[in-house]
């Protein structure tokens, strides 16, 4: 295919132009080369390639093929979004409301993120979501902010999720519903969702819209644990030091404690060393070394 695209693209064919970025953007059918996608990209993007002017916008933006350069990204996606493109429009706000490129502000970022909302972008409908939670460019709204954190979750955006689980969880802009929190809290971590897994096993911990089970928490804490979620690994070490959903075993309460400290706050440490008055020093040095095994074996993403 790469090879068709090059002879249209040659030719001056717009498409064919950002198509052959592409490929060379994401290495289908060629060898990964961002210089060569980059360049391609604006060539079609000169043209009005809606495609190509957000994609180019996006080489600028993360500095891939091009230096880095915020500015030069906003103009890419501003070209691109005026003509509709729902990705760029999201971008577009994004880079409002970070100040990146451009003066902060607030407000232009909702209109942009609205735009890119009710073509049904999912990013866009989380993002707009979140400044109605917060009232940043617009007066804070809870249920305004429920309905797209909502729209977001349905098309299965995990933070959406989590967001939308957190608002029934306390009764923001609905009532609270434990239940309803449950739903969406799983949801979410069944995508992969830290905050969601450990708020989940939090749930069946203390049997809040869903029947009280530990050693389900257990399992919800593990795995929000293993991608080095502080408050879970925290939960999991308190689960194995009172025997809860687990036997007891005071070394990995005291591993899961160490660990907890090392990713999250320092007090954690003293809840590490209270555990560790009760344990002999054959058993302390046993939790470092399987904290530090845990360290190396989840290193840079390894499993």
């Amino acid at each position: 295919a790469a090879a068709w695209y090059r002879r249209a693209a040659e030719q001056g064919d717009a498409q064919a132009q950002s198509n052959l970025g592409y490929v060379h953007d994401m290495g289908q059918g060629v060898p990964q080369d961002y210089a060569e996608a980059a360049a391609w990209y604006r060539r079609a993007a000169e043209q009005g390639d809606v495609e190509a002017q957000c994609n180019l916008g996006i080489m600028y933006y993360i500095g891939q093929g091009v230096p880095q350069d915020y500015a030069e990204a906003v103009v890419w996606y501003r070209r691109a979004a005026e003509q509709g493109d729902a990705q760029a429009q999201s971008n577009l706000g994004v880079m409002y409301y970070k100040g990146q490129g451009l003066p902060q502000d607030y407000a232009e970022a909702v209109v942009w993120y609205r735009r890119a909302a009710e073509q049904g972008d999912a990013e866009a409908q989380f993002n707009l979501g979140v400044v109605y939670h917060t009232g940043q460019g617009v007066p804070q709204d809870h249920v305004e902010a429920l309905a797209w954190y909502r729209r977001a979750a349905e098309a299965g955006h995990a933070d959406a999720r989590f967001n939308l689980a957190y608002m029934y969880n306390t009764g923001q802009g609905v009532p609270q519903d434990y239940a309803e929190a449950v739903v969406w809290y799983r949801r979410a971590a069944e995508a992969g969702h830290a905050d969601a897994q450990s708020n989940l096993g939090g749930m069946y911990y203390r049997g809040e819209g869903i029947p009280q089970d530990y050693a389900e928490a257990v399992v919800w804490y593990r795995r929000a644990a293993e991608q080095r979620h502080a408050r879970a690994q925290s939960s999991l070490g308190s689960m194995y030091y009172k025997g809860e959903g687990v036997p007891q075993d005071h070394i990995l309460a005291y591993m899961w404690f160490n660990l907890a400290g090392a990713n999250g706050p320092k007090k954690l440490l003293e809840v590490r060393d209270l555990v560790a008055k009760g344990m002999s020093p054959t058993q302390i040095a046993e939790a470092q070394r399987l904290s530090q095994k845990w360290t190396a074996a989840h290193r840079d993403g390894a499993e």
